[in-house]
């Protein structure tokens, strides 16, 4: 499916998306900084824009009677959401011990929960032995060749809402997103920098970007639990080293600080992989005291915070 087409589609279930300037990083920016929320969506992320059009497509080329997937949360609130949505059953497989608030998304949108597994890893091989054993659609984040043209979308939105965008700061989880963005945004503007944000304690994409060999790691604990791979496919890999201009790792602590200064100072609430790509900024601003070259956007990809980590950000920004 054409980027024409994939918008068309969404555009018969969402609205676009706000564009909103962070007056917080004006002073020490010297020039204009966005965020592009994201959080808007129905289930509070980014991922319902490619369920939505992944499953539309594929419902389209035969009938189908249950989509299965694995999540951390995010995309499994996006795929229950999307399933409801056109029609069909949903079954996701989470890991053990997930977020609260995500479990509870697609808890209350009436898909089939199963938490079994110690990481997303072990959460994809179970929905795919459930997808071999009862022939559900296996709608997988990281590979379906749908997803990225459903966020793709994003960067169309964010081009027509500030043309002269100068870069778009993108959390890695998967890099499904971060895929779509970038080739949509090089297709519509090839000078527009794309930057790639991973969790400095799950950095199995960062590390294969820069060698250029998929690479994983031993494991991905980190709060950002949308950031939280650890076994990346090659093929992406090769993608993105295509397409995304740097990445760049942020720690726990900065995505926490972040978290805080989006609630006290732009009062958005943002998870910790929602919020990676400010505390990119914030750290990229340290080391530049002469501000940005232009327009920069950030994601907010996502508000599904559970309260004790929202609780945290709170308590280290006023300390």
């Amino acid at each position: 499916m054409n980027p024409i087409a994939a918008r068309d589609l969404l555009s018969r279930y969402l609205l676009r998306t706000r564009l909103v300037e962070a007056t917080s990083f004006a002073d020490v920016a010297k020039a204009a900084v966005y965020l592009k929320m994201e959080s808007d969506l129905p289930t509070g992320s980014f991922k319902v824009r490619g369920a939505i059009h992944a499953l539309s497509v594929n419902m389209a080329r035969g009938r189908l009677k249950e989509v299965v997937a694995s999540s951390t949360g995010n995309h499994g609130a996006a795929v229950a959401y999307a399933a409801r949505l056109l029609g069909v059953r949903a079954t996701i497989v989470l890991p053990a011990n997930p977020n609260p608030v995500k479990r509870a998304n697609i808890a209350r949108l009436g898909a089939t929960i199963v938490a079994e597994g110690t990481d997303l890893s072990e959460a994809f091989s179970i929905a795919n032995a459930h997808s071999q054993r009862t022939g559900a659609f296996f709608l997988n984040d990281a590979t379906d060749a749908d997803i990225p043209d459903g966020a793709g979308t994003i960067a169309g939105e964010i081009l027509e809402q500030c043309p002269d965008v100068n870069a778009i700061y993108v959390p890695v989880g998967d890099t499904a997103l971060i895929r779509g963005i970038a080739a949509r945004a090089k297709e519509l503007k090839p000078s527009v920098r794309i930057i790639g944000i991973q969790a400095a304690r799950a950095p199995s994409y960062w590390q294969s970007w820069r060698s250029g060999i998929a690479t994983p790691t031993d494991s991905a604990d980190t709060i950002a639990d949308g950031l939280a791979t650890r076994t990346p496919v090659a093929e992406n890999v090769a993608r993105i080293r295509a397409l995304v201009d740097d990445m760049r790792l942020v720690t726990e602590d900065a995505m926490i600080a972040a978290v805080g200064r989006l609630l006290l100072k732009e009062h958005i609430v943002a998870e910790p992989s929602g919020a990676a790509t400010t505390a990119a900024l914030t750290n990229e601003l340290k080391l530049r005291p002469l501000g940005l070259d232009g327009p920069v956007v950030l994601l907010v990809t996502g508000c599904n915070i559970p309260p004790a980590i929202l609780r945290k950000a709170v308590g280290a920004a006023v300390d």
